[in-house]
């Protein structure tokens, strides 16, 4: 799935949950995220910004559906996880045995290849830890990560009920 089509299919109260943190600790990330949508989109940003918080939220997870909007709206997703989400995401690479740096940002390569009895534990494990429709787009992002994603991680992805986005 590219990021259009998560944010489509994703439940909103991840995209609240996410912009809510963008505003709480990162508010730049969240006024530049308006900007390039508003401007994306041909509009200014006071446009959006004069918008009660619940409008401004709607409008951003509408805009972050569009295809002309996947690249900002896959940046998102990537600041958000790498900030907000860094226990989820070195649990991941630890399960998997991925190097990373301790905060989920991996160190050297991707691999080429994922181990599928390694992969099973680590979302049978973290599947019960964090928010089941958070790990879940993850994994998506993850997936994301080589170009038509590993083959066992879509498989998983599609095939295990507990790894839903709605």
């Amino acid at each position: 799935m590219k990021a259009h089509e998560l944010y489509t299919a994703v439940d909103p109260a991840l995209v609240t949950e996410m912009l809510d943190w963008f505003r709480a600790n990162d508010r730049n990330v969240y006024k530049s995220a308006v900007a390039t949508l508003a401007g994306n989109r041909k509009l200014r940003p006071v446009f959006i910004q004069k918008k009660s918080l619940a409008d401004q939220y709607a409008w951003i997870h509408k805009t972050l559906k569009i295809n002309a909007c996947d690249t900002i709206g896959e940046h998102i997703l990537q600041a958000y996880l790498m900030s907000a989400q860094q226990s989820m995401l070195g649990m991941f690479c630890d399960g998997l045995g991925i190097p990373h740096d301790g905060k989920g940002s991996v160190v050297g390569d991707l691999p080429k290849n994922l181990d599928k009895e390694r992969l099973d534990a680590t979302v049978d494990r973290l599947v019960d830890i964090f928010d089941p429709k958070m790990f879940t787009l993850y994994l998506h992002c993850f997936n994301l990560q080589v170009p038509g994603g590993w083959p066992v991680l879509t498989e998983k992805i599609e095939s295990d009920p507990r790894l839903t986005l709605a």
